[in-house]
């Protein structure tokens, strides 16, 4: 009986806006395309050229229909840093959201930031500065592996290579307000923040896409300190609802992790 009532339930929340009809009318269109091979997906207004369909309609559920990204600001140019862009769907949102928002995006993968570069400019999605380039702890560069559509981070052993890199922490400076933070960088999040967490006074909000890599330590922790000592209420939730946790250790459907977590971080 509950599952059918979970069904019905679910169902019936996603018929109710347009968005929601949309991400099930997408999921009968592309749910069933092979994985990783790109193809162009219509949704709304837009058109994107995307590399993999079932990574962006998860991608679009977060984004558009539950809204991961929505703030309050009362500033009518809000400020909003995109670190882990990908291929553009939440600039998309970010400027369909706050029109005037000035939006500094980084992609670290220079093929995943040709892609979006193309999105953008075919979307005449216009005044967002993209800096092809990690977000690190410093200029030196990072060893970053691409894997799959949803498996590239800087601990994937795949197709290893040295991508430039900058200091988010010399960005934030220069900012008198960040409206927005949004951080989706792959296992660079604890570091990042480490190195950030004497900058992050005029943050107003935040996103931190968290995740644990199997043979590394969790270092979920440190984030949640850097969040209370700078300030910051939190909410934590997962998108994955595992059946006896404790036998069931590893992240569904990833071999290198065993723990992602959405933590949105905001002031009072």
């Amino acid at each position: 009986m509950w599952f059918f009532k979970f069904l019905f339930t679910e169902t019936a929340r996603l018929l109710r806006s347009v968005e929601g009809r949309r991400l099930l009318w997408m999921a009968l269109r592309y749910g069933d395309q092979p994985r990783n091979q790109a193809l162009d997906v219509t949704f709304g207004a837009y058109r994107f050229r995307v590399p993999d369909a079932l990574s962006f309609i998860w991608q679009y559920r977060e984004i558009f229909v539950d809204e991961f990204y929505q703030f309050p600001t009362t500033n009518p140019n809000p400020v909003i840093f995109d670190c882990g862009t990908n291929i553009g769907t939440s600039i998309a949102y970010f400027r369909q959201t706050y029109p005037s928002a000035r939006i500094i995006a980084f992609e670290a993968d220079e093929q995943i930031s040709t892609i979006l570069q193309n999105n953008l400019k075919q979307n005449q999605i216009t005044g967002v500065d993209i800096i092809t380039k990690a977000v690190w702890t410093n200029e030196e560069g990072i060893w970053f592996g691409s894997d799959q559509a949803d498996s590239a981070s800087i601990y994937s052993q795949t197709d290893r290579k040295l991508v430039p890199s900058i200091r988010l922490r010399d960005y934030l400076l220069r900012e008198t307000r960040i409206d927005m933070l949004k951080m989706d960088v792959e296992g660079a999040e604890t570091d990042v923040l480490t190195d950030c967490q004497d900058a992050l006074s005029h943050v107003q909000n935040m996103f931190v896409e968290f995740h644990a890599y199997l043979d590394h330590p969790q270092t979920l922790a440190d984030v949640v300190t850097i969040l209370e000592k700078s300030g910051f209420r939190y909410y934590v939730n997962t998108s994955q609802y595992r059946h006896a946790p404790l036998v069931n250790r590893r992240y569904k459907g990833n071999d290198s992790m065993d723990l992602q977590l959405n933590i949105f971080a905001y002031r009072k």
